[in-house]
């Protein structure tokens, strides 16, 4: 017979039935419309079947009239466990009130999180959002929604230009977008504007002072570009010197690149290890055995534990161990100085800054040897070789 649906749900019973006409029984059964399944021979005048829980009562009738005894072999379902869970009162409570404590739990604000703040105090934060109902052991329902607490905790603080708030389970995330204040400018004594390194003035604005140079001149390192020094020796007026000098500088470089390069790359093989930390000392958990790379390399993570603004000084650290091969690299001569040359600049770029203009450049020595290049280059480059020089008063002009 076909298994009905849901039986562990329903409940159902395994009977052992004995008599003289068990096939009668189980064939008025089948008359009387009772499901039942798994129907098997256990001697001449005995069998086990498995029916629902609701068709118990019907068979007395049928037991009556084939004149067989049934007994109760198994109870199957969750009406059965349900029933002997009510028994035991005392586990039925504790499930309960378990369940209720970590509802509770996680029904509150345990930690709450600022970000994002440098001018204004982590204190000053936590004392609006407190006012705004935001603190440790607060019930989340009790809480406002996010936007709403967002604008009345910006208004609360007059530094912040936006202040965002997020939950994150039993965390309050507390963003600070601070408003960009004009800064003072500091006071500065009279000074002049000198040149930096030997050049061709190629540029020359003076906002405020003297210029000492024209287009075209030639300068030294440590010459004055623009005076700080108004007027003339009886009526003087020392300011601070304002403005922009540019000039063509030249670079000598000896650029050395090998032909043949190894670099160390992943393979995408690696091993973990886990540990837990306690202070100085970590435990490892998972990730025992050997090391079946010859060459490798160690990444580690480490992530403490933290409440509030305070690090605990308990943690978990995870080592991530990387298979690394070598890898050869060849390139051309061509490639070659044309890699020399573009590190080159960058370097110029960095040390003498982004804004800097190559005008040309020269190559005077290129050899190849020993599996390198060497070039020695001259870069002709426009840059701004202006410096402040703090005037003394007694030094004169």
């Amino acid at each position: 017979m076909k298994i009905p649906t849901m039986i562990h749900l329903r409940g159902y019973l395994t009977l052992t039935v004995r008599g003289e006409h068990v096939e009668a029984f189980i064939n008025s059964l089948a008359k009387a419309g009772i499901p039942v399944w798994d129907v098997t021979p256990t001697g001449a005048e005995s069998a086990e079947l498995k029916l629902l829980l609701k068709d118990f009562r019907r068979l007395r009738p049928l037991l009556k009239r084939t004149g067989c005894r049934t007994r109760i072999k198994e109870r199957n379902g969750y009406p059965f466990k349900a029933r002997r869970l009510l028994k035991r009162k005392a586990f039925l409570i504790g499930v309960v009130m378990f369940f209720a404590i970590l509802l509770a739990l996680s029904s509150m604000v345990w930690n709450v999180e600022v970000e994002g703040n440098e001018s204004i105090a982590s204190e000053d934060v936590l004392d609006a959002a407190k006012l705004e109902g935001i603190y440790p052991f607060q019930w989340i329902f009790r809480l406002q929604p996010m936007d709403k607490l967002s604008g009345n905790i910006t208004a609360r603080l007059p530094g912040a230009s936006w202040v965002g708030v997020e939950r994150n389970g039993t965390r309050i995330r507390i963003q600070i977008v601070e408003a960009s204040m004009p800064k003072k400018p500091p006071l500065q004594n009279p000074r002049h504007l000198i040149s930096t390194r030997d050049a061709v003035i190629t540029y020359i604005y003076a906002e405020k002072g003297v210029p000492k140079v024209a287009i075209n001149s030639r300068v030294k390192k440590g010459e004055i570009l623009i005076s700080g020094v108004l007027g003339d020796e009886e009526n003087s007026e020392r300011v601070v010197a304002k403005g922009e000098v540019k000039g063509l500088v030249w670079h000598e470089y000896d650029i050395e690149i090998p032909l043949v390069t190894t670099h160390k790359v992943y393979t995408g093989e690696g091993k973990q290890r886990s540990y837990v930390v306690f202070g100085d000392r970590a435990v490892q958990l998972w990730g025992y055995g050997k090391i079946p790379f010859s060459e490798q390399e160690t990444l580690t993570f480490y992530d403490p534990l933290t409440w509030r603004s305070r690090v605990l000084p308990l943690g978990w650290m995870t080592e991530k161990i990387m298979e690394v091969t070598e890898v050869q690299r060849t390139i051309t001569e061509d490639e070659a100085r044309k890699e020399g040359i573009e590190g080159a600049r960058r370097d110029i770029l960095a040390k003498y800054g982004a804004n800097s203009k190559f005008i040309s450049q020269k190559i005077l020595h290129d050899k190849r040897e020993n599996g390198k290049v060497y070039m020695k280059v001259l870069f002709e480059v426009e840059e701004t070789i202006a410096k402040e020089l703090p005037i003394v008063y007694d030094q004169g002009e």
